[in-house]
């Protein structure tokens, strides 16, 4: 049986090779992976900074410090998973509508074979295509959305198509279930007090910043696992839900936000969430000295792969 695990380290240095994602080969073999990383460089819905169409790379660098073996959630990724870095998908910049249909395109015959995608931003406009695929797939998802910002404008400039409004669209053409579905981190300043009601209005449950502090990571994870069930679940993590003194290289920074261990606590309580498809969006390595907002984003990748391992450990043990 062919499976796919990162170079290794003890073999050849870590600062050596392709800057492939923790050194993983550089393949599409999809029916021989249970997880892909995915770069998707486009930036051109962004409103403010440019600059994310480098996250992937970025991104990918830094991954090399990262090691196999997770000891939070005791689990050695690749003894369970078969994993590759598929490269990044052909996007077309300045056009989303165009970009939107090849990021679909390939993520749909990711999902196809059966491989979770874990899709290396770009910014949050990508969202919309990913869920497109993930739900063409699997059908409506509980979205885990950890952001300082909801993403549910109806437009933006005028426009339907951009990093504000990925969310409001996906809810529009049945992707989510808002109703398993919840945003976490919400903070800073607003164009209008009714910002935050549009994503209520559309059903999601809204957990701001100051509702967190009020509840504790604790209470807080116990309410995404409440609202989520046994549901499929599309996880978007955004590095602005991070305090930007922990990733400054990001688009639209709002002080006031979380640490990167209270983001790992945070993750870590997804443990069992059935993680069909995830994203780690808007990092701008311009914006980010001593790669601190690409190591930030690269782990939460990892954290992710963690998770998916050690589901799939736990359902081996269990003869699923």
């Amino acid at each position: 049986m062919t499976r796919y695990k990162p170079a290794n380290s003890f073999e050849t240095p870590r600062f050596s090779g392709v800057r492939t994602f923790m050194r993983l080969p550089h393949v599409r073999d999809l029916p021989h992976s249970d997880v892909a990383i995915v770069g998707a460089p486009f930036d051109t819905g962004a409103s403010f900074r440019a600059g994310a169409r480098f996250g992937p790379e970025g991104i990918r660098s830094v991954s090399h410090l990262l090691r196999p073996y997770n000891p939070a959630l005791e689990v050695s990724i690749f003894e369970w998973l078969s994993a590759t870095d598929y490269g990044d998908i052909g996007v077309v910049p300045g056009y989303i509508e165009e970009s939107y249909e090849r990021i679909e395109r390939e993520l749909s015959e990711i999902h196809r074979a059966g491989c979770v995608p874990v899709v290396l931003g770009g910014d949050h406009s990508i969202a919309l295509p990913e869920l497109r695929a993930a739900a063409a797939e699997h059908g409506p998802l509980a979205l885990v959305q950890f952001d300082s910002h909801a993403d549910t404008w109806d437009s933006y400039f005028g426009k339907g198509h951009n990093h504000g409004t990925p969310f409001r669209r996906a809810v529009e053409e049945g992707l989510v279930d808002t109703g398993r579905s919840v945003q976490v981190g919400m903070r800073g300043s607003l164009y209008a007090a009714s910002d935050l009601d549009d994503s209520r209005e559309l059903g999601f449950e809204v957990l701001t910043t100051d509702r967190v502090r009020e509840l504790g990571l604790e209470e807080t994870v116990a309410r995404i696992r409440e609202r989520v069930g046994e549901s499929k679940v599309y996880l978007s993590f955004d590095v602005d839900f991070l305090d930007p003194a922990y990733a400054p290289g990001t688009g639209t920074p709002e002080i006031g936000g979380f640490t990167t261990r209270e983001a790992q606590e945070l993750l870590w309580g997804l443990s069992g969430a059935r993680i069909v498809g995830a994203d780690v969006v808007e990092v701008y390595p311009p914006y980010d000295p001593a790669s601190i907002t690409c190591l930030a984003a690269a782990t939460v990748a990892y954290e992710v792969l963690s998770l998916i391992a050690q589901l799939k450990s736990r359902d081996a043990t269990r003869g699923f």
